[in-house]
């Protein structure tokens, strides 16, 4: 039987595509119902793109720990043999909704974890580090990599302008202009939540960890060329890749592994490990395994299950909490701040955004596009005489770094081996092989040299000398300068 089509409010509909008109060439009624409905519901099918990581895609699968690290958190997530539903959303850091896959660019690698104790997001990239150290310069990074005010076009003179007067992006800025700035497909990078956060185990002993998550497909990249021509011939390449990957049964798989640091080492530490663009060297603090998650299901809607899809590194569990990284610390306000506006107050009521494995008991009351009301006669507020919820005993007498004032005071000083150019110095002389070098210098040749301005391309080209003496030298002879 063929159904009816309906209005949103499940009314049969006469037409669908004929307007109620004065006759077959009369003028059209403005009380034709569905017309005005179906007019106006298109108007307004566009939310607000994310400002940065606009263009992505995604899909769900599942968590699964295979190894005991209950000794360093008590998280149900993370607890040996659980198996956790799970959200993972691919992106590019710059380019807008429209933008081809393929530029050079950071990508966004976001899961959010359906835990039996509320949603878990982990929000990082595909590299390790971090543009910037303190969150009062993220708007003004985004605004450099975005489009310039009076053109409306991407602009090479204020990339570089803002790199190379914030010596902290140095790091960064090796891993995006090396081969990890264009993978070969988002199967083909690895992830890492970037940030340090804070792990505490039953006992309430605390520990600080990094989250790595290793492609089993292979880290691979493409060429400049190569990404440039299918700028051309496919900007939705690493969408469709990862679509047609699952529906053909090849189920992406990525290890999670991390790192542990005791708690009172975070103190001293030859780097700060709060600092987002500095990493932690493995030989010092070896991966461990944890477990590994598997995407298996693509979205049925694309807009209802990735674009109305918010992670925030706010939504934390019991036995996970943040560090004194200062961009941390400004992603908790800023991330959930930023899903108000672009999907609305109640955006976590949301299917793909709501706890599918835990209840919610919250205080939270009423706001634009409220789906689930407070039982009848329960109260809104507390505390309450009345058996509202009530906060969690445990989750209070853990304590956290915020009182120990000789944490605070180290995690804002620099250490032994702190540099801004150290550490992309290292990632280029000993990480990148000779051909990787090659590659390099190629790609910051012909971005620098597309810097019209005489005097940031000098910046630009002392900026990666900094890194290298070598490397600049061949950069400078590169340019002709």
């Amino acid at each position: 039987m063929t159904e009816n089509t309906t209005t949103q409010t499940g009314a049969p509909v006469a037409s669908d595509a004929h307007s109620l008109t004065t006759g077959p060439d009369g003028v059209t009624a403005l009380h034709d119902r569905y017309l005005v409905e179906k007019l106006a519901a298109f108007h307004r099918e566009r939310v607000p793109e994310r400002n940065p990581h606009a263009k992505g895609g995604g899909a769900f699968g599942e968590l699964v720990i295979t190894e005991d690290v209950s000794q360093y958190t008590r998280a149900a997530v993370f607890q040996k043999g659980t198996k956790t539903e799970m959200l993972a959303r691919f992106s590019s850091v710059a380019g807008e909704q429209g933008s081809p896959d393929t530029w050079r660019d950071v990508r966004g690698f976001a899961l959010k974890f359906y835990t039996t104790e509320g949603n878990y997001d982990i929000v990082g990239n595909n590299t390790p580090v971090f543009f910037i150290r303190d969150g009062i310069k993220f708007p003004d990074f985004i605004h450099s990599q975005k489009r310039l005010g009076s053109s409306g076009l991407r602009d090479a003179d204020m990339q570089w302008d803002f790199w190379s007067l914030s010596p902290e992006s140095a790091h960064q800025v090796t891993y995006l202009m090396g081969d990890r700035g264009l993978p070969k497909s988002w199967r083909h990078m690895n992830g890492y939540g970037s940030h340090t956060y804070q792990w505490i185990n039953a006992d309430g002993e605390r520990f600080w960890v990094k989250y790595h998550f290793l492609t089993r497909q292979g880290v691979e990249g493409m060429s400049n060329e190569e990404a440039e021509k299918l700028a051309g011939s496919d900007a939705d390449h690493y969408r469709r890749d990862l679509y047609e990957a699952i529906e053909r049964g090849e189920n992406p798989v990525w290890d999670v592994d991390v790192q542990v640091i005791p708690y009172e080492e975070g103190k001293t530490y030859r780097f700060n490990p709060f600092d987002l663009t500095k990493t932690i060297a493995k030989a010092d603090y070896p991966r461990i395994k944890v477990g590994h998650f598997t995407l298996n299901r693509n979205p049925q809607n694309f807009f209802a299950d990735i674009e109305q899809a918010a992670f925030s590194p706010a939504n934390l569990v019991p036995g996970v909490d943040i560090s004194p990284d200062k961009m941390l610390m400004a992603r908790v306000f800023s991330y959930p701040d930023a899903q108000r506006y672009r999907i609305g107050t109640n955006y976590n009521q949301l299917p793909v955004n709501a706890p599918h494995a835990a209840e919610v008991h919250t205080y939270g009351h009423e706001g634009s596009m409220r789906f689930h009301a407070a039982p009848a006669g329960a109260p809104t507020y507390a505390p309450n005489s009345f058996g509202g919820p009530e906060a969690d005993a445990q989750r209070a007498s853990e304590g956290s770094w915020e009182t120990d004032g000789e944490l605070v005071r180290t995690a804002a000083t620099l250490r032994a081996d702190d540099s801004d150019f150290g550490q992309a110095g290292t990632l280029y002389r000993d990480v990148y092989d000779d051909a990787a070098k090659e590659r390099f210098l190629a790609t910051i040749t012909g971005g620098v040299g597309a810097v019209r301005s005489d005097v940031i391309r000098e910046r630009a080209v002392v900026y990666w000398t900094n890194v290298d003496a070598d490397l600049g030298a061949k950069l400078r002879a590169n340019l002709g300068m």
